[in-house]
């Protein structure tokens, strides 16, 4: 159990990722918090660990709001004692338009969340982890900054601001023993992949397994990486096996992007 002690605060649990994060943190013996606007999805996931026998609480978490974040962080310390990790995995897509046709508000929206919103609760939880001396923080980033695909110019800036604070938090924390890495994920297999190929697939008349292939041809693998799966090399960079990485760039894409 790599996390094992460990309490773990996952944002932006939801359908995928996020609640894969939560559900492996907790198969690794941490102690986890749930964080999301949907109160209803953060008890279906609290519910399932609790069944498991893991500690865990939810809270309902704007990160976008600053009292939200403070709440979260507080909310934590006064039922664990302490915030070992970081996950921050709550996202907006924005809509996908290509620039031309787009809207800056949308863009602004997006920033607030994915960049603003992240910083944010990292700062709230970075408070904690001064007074601790040790604490991990796990950015969770997408391929998007390093493979452009188009009509996702506002979900890629926002992301690619992410990147290049990730390393000056990494060098100004690390005197405070807190790390700061990122992981970088493509393709995951999931809800919201596999709803994206099945809607694709109907509106071109075509197969799913038609839609997987165009999709895998570019990953070496051969195979849409599972979100369980990607959710561990999160997993591994906040445990302590990682301890001596921080300002880390790991990308989790069944090799379809090599640095």
């Amino acid at each position: 159990m790599i996390l094992k002690d460990k309490v773990v605060v996952v944002s932006g649990i939801g359908p995928g990722l996020g609640q894969e994060l939560a559900y492996g943190a907790a198969e690794e013996g941490a102690k986890v918090v749930l964080a999301a606007r949907t109160e209803s999805k953060l008890k279906e996931v609290e519910a399932e660990i609790k069944s498991q026998g893991a500690e865990v609480i939810s809270v309902i978490t704007d990160i976008t709001s600053l009292e939200s974040c403070q709440n979260l962080v507080e909310e934590t310390v006064s039922k664990f004692g302490k915030v070992d990790c970081l996950l921050n995995s709550a996202y907006k897509p924005g809509n996908f338009t290509e620039f031309d046709q787009g809207d800056m508000e949308d863009w602004k929206e997006t920033m607030n969340t994915n960049y603003f919103g992240t910083m944010q609760l990292t700062l709230e939880a970075v408070k904690q982890m001064k007074i601790q001396k040790s604490g991990s923080i796990v950015m969770i980033n997408s391929l998007i900054t390093k493979k452009p695909l188009q009509t996702q110019g506002g979900y890629a800036a926002s992301k690619g601001a992410l990147t290049a604070s990730t390393k000056i938090l990494a060098k100004e924390l690390g005197p405070h023993g807190i790390r700061v890495n990122a992981v970088y994920m493509g393709w995951m297999w999931g809800p919201p992949v596999e709803g994206y190929v099945n809607e694709t697939a109907k509106a071109m008349n075509i197969d799913a397994e038609t839609i997987i292939k165009g999709i895998t041809k570019d990953i070496p693998l051969g195979i849409i990486p599972d979100d369980r799966d990607c959710a561990n090399a999160a997993l591994f960079l906040a445990s302590d096996l990682a301890k001596v990485i921080t300002g880390a760039n790991l990308d989790v894409n069944g090799g379809e992007f090599m640095s």
